[in-house]
């Protein structure tokens, strides 16, 4: 039997904000509201001229927006959208407070966002937009032009550019838009993440999975503040009354489910402010955490890594942390152990999820984390968890298998995948993960394996199928293969063996460079003129690859494994 958190018993008891009930056969938020645009609004009436967002525009000036001016600008798109409810609006854009816009305007018109990879080739885009029709393209400069060259002939308005007068004059004819312009069920939102056919698929969040992701992440920093105020004998009342105004460090892709959660919309929602970081640097973060006063920096571990290892940390000033998690890939505890060591004031957490559960379904935080280091997190009771053996049924508390989970977090479907859809869930209706661990007896979870071919790299998921599809059709290969080997600080590192013509180490990595995003480019290519291995069922044999990966690196090597 799973042992229950007495906080969180006591946060989400009857008559709490958090309060927790069973409807439609899963526990959910009752207090819950009934589309994501309510919960918007009420952060705007609250927030107004508050900062909430620090970036920097096309042309490299610092810009800071209130909450009132980001919600005037997004007024002034809603219109200009065209759209009715349930109409598909995609957002192709780097990091950005445009991108922010975009996506508050499609939730005020009670449109459904698709949000596109930005880091994604012309290729990968448009096929994407094929994919999901949608009525118009929300971009900047650089992807509108990347997503015309991949040939996509649909409406797309670049955001970065003053509007044009017909787009003006058309925004101004829409009639008015109705209240509660989306239901609890309606679609919200599709996040589009490679599939092991090797194609792109979108997973459909609800308007209620994401609301339910919204605020598990709330209900983790009230029990914080709860934890606290018992370690210290105080009121949970005068731990919040002290807190400085908390600031988040945006590091995470947007299109990413903990780019738009918890770094986008949960820092909405509680009146924070969020940084972007153009792009990573270690020094650049160090900086901005000390400017900023930033007290929140989610990251992978990558991150992490170069924040410890290659910024100077002599002169820095990291006293602003309050709360230091991390997510995307497992937290080596030799790293959790230094950025313990470098940031003593702040609270480590880590969380396991996917994009299909709308962000994490298992948390740790604090001294919740740190007694079980090596676990990724404690499972939510707002989520059943059953581990399963290779016949599908339930395996005991300890035992390994494959973990599913059931919950009001859990997407409605892949879009355009039926089939897809159907193996995503069993019969009975768990959603499969793919991932491969247990379950203790205080319900924390640990990841031991994936059934997924799948590699995790700086955080980001790079599936092999679909590296293998592209290499598959370079002129001259005739076989190929791709997979992970460990790495210091990526995590892991893409690498691929090739037989073929081909001995150009070079031209394969730009070949799946240019196709694909640049990430998902092998970081080495080994080369064989034999054929690959092989298991007893006719599989490339990855186990013996990777076994034999160093050798196979050697000059002159002719050979197989």
């Amino acid at each position: 039997m799973i042992l229950i958190d007495p906080v969180f018993a006591a946060v989400t008891a009857p008559g709490t904000p958090f309060e927790l009930g069973e409807i439609g056969g899963v526990r959910q938020f009752v207090n819950a509201a009934p589309h994501l645009n309510l919960m918007i609004e009420n952060a705007r009436l609250r927030h107004g001229d508050k900062t909430f967002v620090v970036d920097f525009s096309s042309s490299g000036v610092e810009r800071r927006l209130s909450f009132e001016e980001l919600f005037a600008w997004r007024d002034q798109l809603v219109p200009m959208l065209g759209i009715r409810r349930g109409d598909r609006v995609a957002i192709c854009m780097r990091n950005r407070a445009e991108w922010m816009v975009a996506f508050l305007a499609v939730m005020k018109a009670g449109g459904v966002a698709v949000l596109l990879n930005s880091r994604g080739a012309s290729g990968e885009i448009v096929a994407m937009l094929d994919d999901a029709t949608p009525h118009i393209v929300l971009a900047d400069t650089t992807r509108a032009k990347l997503i015309r060259v991949g040939g996509y002939t649909g409406r797309i308005l670049d955001l970065t550019q003053p509007f044009e007068s017909s787009e003006i004059m058309r925004g101004e004819t829409r009639p008015a838009l109705e209240p509660d312009v989306a239901r609890a069920d309606d679609a919200c939102a599709i996040l589009f993440t490679s599939g092991t056919t090797g194609r792109a698929k979108g997973a459909i969040l609800s308007h209620r999975s994401l609301i339910t992701g919204l605020m598990a992440a709330q209900l983790s920093g009230t029990m914080v503040m709860h934890n606290m105020a018992k370690t210290h004998g105080v009121p949970v009342e005068t731990i919040i009354a002290n807190l400085p105004r908390q600031a988040a460090l945006l590091v995470y892709p947007l299109f990413h489910i903990s780019g738009l959660g918890s770094v986008f919309l949960s820092p909405l929602l509680a009146g924070s402010k969020v940084v972007i970081m153009r792009r990573w640097d270690a020094e650049e973060a160090v900086r901005l955490i000390a400017h900023e006063k930033i007290t929140q920096f989610s990251a992978v571990p990558t991150m992490l890594w170069d924040l410890l290892h290659r910024a100077r940390l002599k002169d820095a000033d990291l006293s602003s942390l309050r709360n230091v998690a991390s997510g995307g890939q497992a937290l080596p505890v030799n790293l959790l152990d230094q950025v313990r060591a470098a940031c003593p004031q702040a609270v480590m957490g880590t969380g396991y999820g996917m994009t299909e559960t709308s962000g994490a379904f298992a948390l740790a935080v604090g001294e919740d984390f740190i007694r079980n280091r090596a676990s990724a997190g404690r499972v939510l009771p707002l989520a059943d968890v059953r581990i399963a053996g290779p016949d599908g049924l339930g395996l005991p508390i300890g035992q390994t298998g494959e973990i599913l989970v059931r919950s009001a977090l859990v997407m409605k479907g892949y879009w355009n995948r039926p089939q897809e859809t159907i193996a995503a869930f069993t019969p009975d209706g768990w959603l499969r993960t793919g991932d491969v661990g247990y379950l203790d007896k205080e319900g924390y979870i640990f990841i031991v394996d994936r059934v997924k071919d799948m590699v995790i790299s700086g955080g980001e998921n790079i599936y092999c199928a679909e590296v293998e599809r592209v290499l598959g059709e370079m002129p001259g290969v005739t076989e190929c293969a791709a997979f992970g080997i460990a790495h210091e600080r990526l995590g892991e590192r893409l690498v691929a063996v090739v037989v073929g013509d081909s001995r150009n180490e070079t031209a394969v990595i730009q070949w799946v460079g240019e196709r694909l995003a640049r990430y998902k480019a092998p970081g080495q290519v080994a080369f064989l003129s034999k054929p690959l291995p092989r298991n007893h069922i006719g599989k490339i044999d990855k186990v013996a690859l990777r076994a034999e990966w160093p050798k196979l690196l050697l000059p002159n090597n002719i050979g197989e494994p």
